[in-house]
């Protein structure tokens, strides 16, 4: 009994939280937690269009290895600032640090970014809280 009891008090055990972005409008101040996600959703601003796919991979272990067979995300991430620019598609289960990455790549402030997030949440395609202080 005092083996097990002395096993489990040795166990890390990570809580589940709540996916939240906190944003400070007044200074620009943008914080978020790393489980925030991004359903499929189109984005336009502007002359900007940002288009984020992802195409899953198979990737196999050599035989007679003990490997497991896995599915590999390869996200293709693109921005563009053209003048003939539309409404951009936006794919599902995208992470929002390669959403923020391709708008950081174009010099979106972060009172465009900070619109933006508020815009893709009204939508209901971002699962996280935004709490404005």
């Amino acid at each position: 009994m005092i083996q097990l009891l002395t096993e489990i008090e040795q166990l890390r055990v990570e809580p589940d939280q709540t996916a939240r972005i906190v944003v400070d409008e007044r200074s620009g101040i943008i914080v978020m937690g790393r489980d925030v996600r991004v359903s499929q959703v189109a984005v336009a601003q502007g002359n900007l269009t940002v288009t984020i796919s992802e195409r899953p991979q198979v990737s196999q272990p050599e035989p007679f290895s003990q490997g497991e067979t896995v599915v590999v995300p390869r996200t293709n991430l693109k921005v563009d600032t053209g003048e003939k620019n539309k409404l951009a598609l936006v794919g599902e289960g995208v992470s929002l640090r390669e959403l923020v990455d391709g708008l950081n790549a174009l010099g979106i402030g972060p009172r465009d970014l900070i619109s933006i997030l508020q815009a893709i949440k009204a939508a209901g395609a971002l699962q996280a809280e935004i709490e404005v202080m």
